[in-house]
């Protein structure tokens, strides 16, 4: 459901998608990704999405934020917060949520499709505003893993459902012989 003349841009909930494909055990190959999208349409913008951990001498997350920054990336990040819960424990929290949805919302006169690489039900209201605007969203996430990644919310919604591992071949990165 793509027209090559559409003005894409792809929103990818970096903790989201990496969930969704550790589910169904394969890796993402970011090149792969933009190339097979902007295949699919005149792409826009491609935007990442990522909370990081101040203070860590070593992030696994980093070496992927610089790989896709200087790969057409655009990165939107933030420190993740460390709060202590009611029992004395350390717990940390990042929601990048509100940041994507201002993004969607701000590219919406600028773009034809939105793709939202996520599962999260609360973005349900984000596909829906970007639909009275008249941008089509497409989600891409997973229905096959063992716990369902996707709402059901959020695929209703959605002028197109794409399952993760129908894109395993497209986009997922070779298996590495050992």
């Amino acid at each position: 459901m793509f027209y090559k003349d559409e003005r894409l841009a792809l929103f990818i909930d970096g903790a989201n998608l990496y969930s969704a494909a550790r589910s169904l055990d394969f890796d993402i190959d970011y090149k792969l990704l933009r190339q097979e999208f902007g295949r699919r349409g005149k792409l826009i913008r491609a935007l990442y999405y990522a909370v990081l951990v101040e203070n860590e001498e070593f992030s696994p997350i980093r070496p992927l934020v610089d790989w896709l920054s200087y790969n057409g990336f655009h990165l939107v990040t933030k420190a993740v917060r460390e709060y202590t819960d009611s029992e004395g424990r350390r717990k940390i929290k990042g929601n990048m949520d509100i940041e994507l949805a201002i993004n969607a919302m701000e590219l919406a006169q600028r773009m034809d499709h939105a793709v939202l690489f996520s599962g999260d039900g609360d973005f349900s209201p984000l596909v829906a505003g970007l639909q009275r605007k008249g941008v089509r969203v497409s989600v891409v996430s997973t229905v096959r893993s063992k716990v369902p990644m996707t709402s059901d919310e959020l695929r209703r919604q959605a002028d197109n459902f794409i399952e993760l591992d129908e894109l395993r071949d497209v986009i997922g990165r070779p298996a590495r012989i050992a």
